[in-house]
């Protein structure tokens, strides 16, 4: 059991940094000072194309799956450096933590800290809980599902869209039940490689009393082959508070295959 539960984690899409961001800024609650402004997270702005004929909800969530045991199989290890900031809408970054996280297959994730700035209190609340609770996702200690797969979801495809250099289908995304770790909101999926290129949304199920709302985006990046995170970006809504923002910045990976 403990093995196939290891193999699931590693074969399924998951918002395990998104879903962990969202909880963890909950605790900004006690430190959060933001000014209530309205912020943009990357809107896109080219207009949806009509959808190729015979594209099925049952045929993207196959092509999903099949796709992510292919690059679960051939991923063996990669580095990344990692940024974190809680930053308010005006610009001020109020905690920072920067360090290098390193994956080995099926399921280890070590991190390094290189440097730390701003509030104390902010990265022992929020940003040290959100990295911890990503290792101990990948290495089955926590069982959340949170796959992109039937069983959790519907998909309303809207047609094709472009991002970037990618083709990509669009979807709406519907949770089957009210869980804080599943989203509602938009899928772009690569047509080529049934890789997911972007999420758009906001949690399922509300996170906290604290919490008014939460939206986030995740996009992606292919290196080497494989798909990996390149920035996550949560606007959040403190109840008394005011909006927070928290961005992590994916970049400089070095990725190994078997």
């Amino acid at each position: 059991m403990r093995q196939r539960d290891r193999e699931r984690s590693h074969s399924k899409l998951t918002l395990s940094i998104g879903a962990a961001a969202m909880v963890a800024i909950a605790m900004l609650a006690s430190e959060a000072n933001a000014q209530a402004a309205e912020a943009e997270l990357s809107p896109l702005s080219t207009v949806i194309e009509p959808l190729k004929p015979g594209v099925t909800e049952s045929q993207v969530f196959a092509e999903l799956a099949a796709h992510n045991e292919q690059r679960r199989s051939a991923l063996r290890d990669y580095r990344v450096l990692r940024t974190y900031q809680v930053i308010d809408v005006k610009g001020k970054v109020h905690a920072e933590e920067v360090g290098r996280m390193e994956f080995f297959a099926p399921d280890k994730k070590t991190f390094r800290v290189d440097s730390e700035s701003g509030s104390g209190v902010v990265r022992h609340m929020a940003l040290n809980p959100l990295i911890r609770s990503e290792i101990e996702t990948a290495a089955g200690k926590e069982h959340h599902d949170s796959a992109i797969s039937a069983d959790n979801y519907s998909l309303n495809l809207l047609g094709e869209q472009q991002v970037g250099s990618y083709r990509c289908f669009v979807a709406e995304a519907r949770p089957k039940r009210k869980d804080k770790y599943l989203f509602e909101g938009k899928l772009w999926i690569d047509v080529q490689d049934y890789s997911v290129v972007r999420i758009e949304g906001h949690p399922a199920s509300k996170l906290s009393f604290w919490i008014q709302r939460a939206d986030f985006v995740r996009q992606y990046q292919k290196i080497d082959g494989f798909w990996l995170p390149q920035k996550d970006q949560t606007l959040v809504q403190v109840r008394l508070y005011g909006k927070k923002i928290l961005t992590i910045d994916h970049r400089d990976y070095v990725v190994n295959a078997v």
